[in-house]
């Protein structure tokens, strides 16, 4: 049979258990978010360096027309599009200067 004491001892612990929780449920949300950092720079990013000047001119019809593709594949473009998720465009940026800082990033990337 339980002693009083046994017998509270869940009760106390339950404030615990939800800081455990929550501490346990931030942590991987913490490394979700600096994985998909390190994916975006490491490999994402690089793919970008076997053709940079045709994935800015695709970056650049994406911006520009609202259906880049046309009647064309629509691969390059969204492969160009991944570049606004990457690297998101600062507010009240132009769209020259967004693509002349890609174009560096890329430049200085690809070295």
């Amino acid at each position: 049979m339980a002693t009083p004491k046994q017998a509270n001892l869940p009760q106390a612990a339950a404030p615990y258990l939800f800081l455990r929780v929550t501490g346990a449920v931030l942590l991987i949300m913490l490394l979700i978010s600096v994985w998909a950092r390190w994916y975006g720079q490491q490999v994402s990013l690089p793919r970008y360096c076997e053709n940079p000047q045709s994935t800015l001119q695709h970056l650049e019809k994406v911006l520009v027309e609202e259906r880049p593709a046309g009647d064309e594949a629509r691969r390059p473009y969204i492969v160009a599009a991944k570049i606004l998720f990457l690297l998101p465009r600062h507010p009240g940026e132009g769209q020259t200067a967004y693509l002349s800082r890609i174009r560096t990033y890329i430049q200085d990337t690809c070295r």
